[in-house]
C-alpha cells in the first residue's frame, strides 16, 4: 500500500510537470514565435510573401486583410481604433498617404531598417515612421495602331492637346485611387491655383472621366480611346494579354512620373516587437523588393540597382520630384477643388 502511494504520488507530480510544460509551449513559444500584419496588399501578392518568411524564420504570420468593400480605410480605422491596446505589429499598405495619417494619429513606431539603407531619403520618413519600397507608376497608356510613336503624349499637358479628340482621350476620376493621388501630387508642385486651373480645363475639353485605371486600359486597347492615363499595374495587364499598347513615362524631361510606392511601418506598442522588426526588415528588403516585381505586384523599384518587369521600359524614370508628406498635406485641397468639376 505504502509503495502504491509513493507511485501515486510520483504520476501526480509526473502529470503536474507535464501540464505545465504543455501550458508553457502554448502560451509562450506560440505567442512569441508570431507576427500579426494588416495588410492592404492583396493576397495572391502578399501571401507567398508571409509563407516564405515564416519559412525562413519559423515566426508564424497572422494577417489580417482590407475587406473589398472599405479599402484600405477599414484596415486603418481599426488600427487608430486599437491605439491603446494595438492588436497589428505591422502595417503594410499598397500605397502611402493612409500610413502618413496613421503617423499623423500616433499609432506608428519609429523604425529605422537596416535593409532600408540603400533606400533613397525621399521614400523614407525622416524620423523613421514609415519607408516606401516598389511601387506603381502614372502612365500614358498608348494604343500603337492609331498613334505612331513619334507622336505619343509626352507630358500631362498633352490632355489638353486640341489634336487629340476629347472623347478619344480618357483617365479615371480624379476624385479616387491613384488618380486622386495624382492630382494631389499635382497641387503640391503647381501650386493649388494652377493646378485646378488644369482640372478645370480637362472638364471643359471634355475628357472622359472613367470609372477607374483598368477601364482606362480596356477602352485604349480596343481602340475606343487612342491614349488614357492610368497605372503600370494595368498596362502590364494589357501588354501580357497581346493587347496593341505602349507605355509611355510622362513628363521626363520637366516634371517627372509619379511614382505611387507600397509603404510598411511598426505599430507603436505592438505586442511582438522583435518579430515585428524583422518581418519589416524582409519586407523592404531588396530581394522581397525584386520578388514582387517579377511576381507581377511591383512594376519599379525605388532602388536605383533594382529590376523591371518584361512590360516596362528598361531605361531609368525620373520621378517626381515632390515629398510623399506634402502630397498628402494636398489630397484635402484637391478634393475639395475637384469635387466641384468631378461629382457626378
Amino acid at each position: 500500500m505504502r509503495g502504491a502511494g509513493i507511485k501515486g504520488a510520483l504520476w501526480a507530480v509526473i502529470f503536474v510537470a507535464g501540464m505545465l510544460l504543455l501550458f508553457a509551449s502554448c502560451t509562450s513559444d506560440t505567442k512569441e514565435e508570431e507576427v500579426v500584419v494588416y495588410t492592404a496588399v492583396d493576397r495572391e501578392y502578399a501571401e507567398p510573401v508571409f509563407n516564405t518568411f515564416q519559412e525562413d524564420t519559423g515566426i508564424a504570420v497572422k494577417a489580417v486583410y482590407d475587406v473589398e468593400a472599405s479599402k484600405t480605410t477599414g484596415l486603418v480605422t481599426r488600427l487608430v481604433a486599437e491605439k491603446d491596446r494595438p492588436r497589428a505589429d505591422v502595417f503594410w499598405n499598397n500605397e502611402f498617404s493612409q500610413t502618413i495619417l496613421l503617423k499623423d494619429e500616433g499609432v506608428l513606431a519609429s523604425y529605422a531598417s537596416p535593409e532600408a539603407a540603400d533606400i533613397p531619403a525621399g521614400y523614407k520618413d525622416p524620423e523613421g515612421y514609415w519607408t516606401c519600397f516598389g511601387g506603381r507608376a502614372r502612365i500614358f497608356i498608348v494604343n500603337t495602331e492609331l498613334v505612331r510613336e513619334e507622336d505619343y503624349p509626352r507630358s500631362i499637358s498633352d490632355l489638353l492637346d486640341p489634336r487629340w479628340p476629347a472623347d478619344r482621350v480618357g483617365m479615371a476620376n480624379p476624385l479616387f485611387g491613384t488618380t486622386k493621388t495624382h492630382a494631389a501630387a499635382l497641387y503640391a508642385i503647381w501650386g493649388a491655383d494652377k493646378a485646378k486651373a488644369f482640372f478645370i480645363k480637362v472638364n471643359e475639353r471634355g475628357i472622359r472621366i472613367l470609372d477607374g485605371n483598368a477601364l482606362v486600359r480596356d477602352l485604349v486597347a480596343r481602340g475606343e480611346l487612342v491614349m488614357g492615363l492610368t497605372d503600370t499595374d494595368d498596362a502590364c495587364v494589357a501588354i501580357g494579354r497581346g493587347d496593341p499598347v505602349a507605355v509611355v513615362f510622362p513628363d521626363q524631361e520637366t516634371l517627372g512620373t509619379l511614382i505611387v510606392p507600397s509603404s510598411v511601418a511598426l505599430i507603436e506598442g505592438c505586442p511582438h516587437r522583435g518579430n515585428a522588426e524583422r518581418l519589416v526588415n524582409y519586407l523592404v528588403s531588396a530581394e522581397n523588393e525584386n520578388a514582387l516585381v517579377a511576381a507581377g505586384f511591383f512594376q519599379t523599384t525605388v532602388r536605383v540597382s533594382g529590376t523591371r518587369p518584361d512590360c516596362i521600359p528598361t531605361e531609368d524614370i525620373m520621378g517626381m520630384d515632390v515629398s510623399y508628406p506634402r502630397i498628402f498635406e494636398n489630397l484635402g485641397p484637391a478634393k475639395e477643388d475637384l469635387s466641384e468639376l468631378f461629382i457626378r
